[in-house]
């Protein structure tokens, strides 16, 4: 096969899992240059409906892991300097603590969104498979006069998912079941070096957790083994992030897409705003802080269609049935499995932004109503 500029396209990366995928059953898929299972044996639909009900394991290991290791030794350095890169309060962090963040462009935009954690002597850092070529860069170009910046190629990242994922995950780590909603730390699984969060992009309850990927098989067999627990392919993961009313990079936000305007505001600490101890500073801080402080011109919302019908991404929203122009486009479309029908999420100017209201998307021709709301149509059941 040949790319556009007539060059061999790059044969697909394999995670340290992929046999086993294929030992599964999974359907392999080209994903963000990894070969991928989109789903296993059970479907979408169960394994969907399974994470919600008893546990699922999902390979994440085509995402990025980095180290950022203060030179001067002294994390606080460490946190300062990645404070010019996202706009969330990095300083107040506590130890074995993680916190969600995006790094900004100068406009204001979302060049990634990543997970910070606090390891106590370095910064541990989750990015998105399809960014991470370019956070490290963007890491390199902006903070390597404070930090040393080590990418963590040699582990591997699974999540367990799910109400029993607790239970599961106790059999090989007793700690791991006393950690809170985003607690952070590395402890041992099945004797084995791991990092451990409990956390996830389901909005279940549940972990990842950073292994070495010499011993990724072994420890998603072991999991496997638990008869709560079914490997779990994308599709099911975007469905269910996408009833959890969670953004996906490159389609929810993007670097034309602001925190504020996609409704990640909360994600902002007091102390970088207005006001606060360290406002601004940050790329892209005039028009974020202005945004905060004013309100910014569109919103992403939750778009619940009536009917059955789902709606994709990309559909073009009107406010009448009979509107010219659109008013703007859905981001992420689907059908929610737990909810029982179609789900959606997209960007409306602000002003009629207000839950409640109806709105209409043009579907093979068609206008269907749908109703505005927030972006998360299932209860999150993490633990807190």
């Amino acid at each position: 096969m040949l790319a556009r500029d007539d060059q061999p396209t790059p044969p697909l990366k394999r995670t340290p899992l992929h046999a086993l995928h294929v030992a599964c059953g999974g359907k392999m898929v080209p994903f963000a240059g990894y070969d991928m299972p989109v789903q296993f044996a059970t479907g979408v639909l169960k394994e969907h409906l399974h994470t919600r009900a008893a546990a699922g394991l999902f390979d994440v290991s085509h995402m990025g892991q980095i180290a950022l290791r203060p030179k001067s030794g002294t994390l606080a350095d460490a946190a300062s300097a990645l404070e010019r890169l996202v706009p969330q309060d990095i300083l107040a962090l506590a130890p074995h603590r993680q916190r969600y963040a995006q790094f900004t462009n100068d406009q204001g935009g979302i060049l990634d969104d990543l997970m910070v954690s606090n390891f106590a002597d370095h910064l541990f850092l989750v990015v998105n498979a399809a960014c991470k070529a370019e956070d490290e860069a963007h890491l390199r170009a902006a903070l390597s006069d404070a930090c040393e910046i080590e990418v963590l190629a040699e582990r591997a990242l699974l999540a367990l998912q799910g109400p029993q994922a607790a239970a599961v995950l106790g059999r090989f780590c007793a700690e791991a079941a006393s950690l809170r909603f985003m607690d952070s730390k590395p402890l041992p699984v099945m004797g084995l070096d791991c990092f451990v969060s409990r956390s996830g992009y389901t909005g279940e309850d549940g972990f990842e957790i950073s292994v070495p990927a010499s011993a990724a098989e072994q420890l998603a067999t072991a999991l496997l083994d638990q008869a709560e627990v079914l490997p779990i392919g994308l599709g099911a993961r975007d469905s269910l992030r996408l009833e959890a009313g969670l953004c996906l990079y490159g389609h929810d936000i993007d670097t034309s897409t602001t925190p504020v305007e996609a409704s990640l505001a909360w994600s902002i600490q007091k102390s970088r705003r207005h006001g606060g101890a360290r406002p601004g500073g940050f790329a892209g801080a005039l028009v974020i802080l202005d945004q905060l402080d004013h309100g910014a011109p569109r919103s992403r919302v939750g778009l619940k269609p009536e009917g059955r019908a789902p709606v994709r991404e990309g559909a073009q929203i009107y406010a009448e049935a009979d509107a010219a122009e659109p008013i703007g486009q859905v981001s992420s479309g689907g059908f929610g499995p737990s909810v029982g029908g179609p789900v959606a999420m997209g960007y409306l100017p602000s002003a009629i932004a207000a839950r409640g209201g109806v709105v209409f998307a043009e579907v093979r021709g068609q206008r269907l109503p749908i109703k505005i709301g927030l972006p998360t149509f299932v209860s999150p059941s993490y633990q807190r």
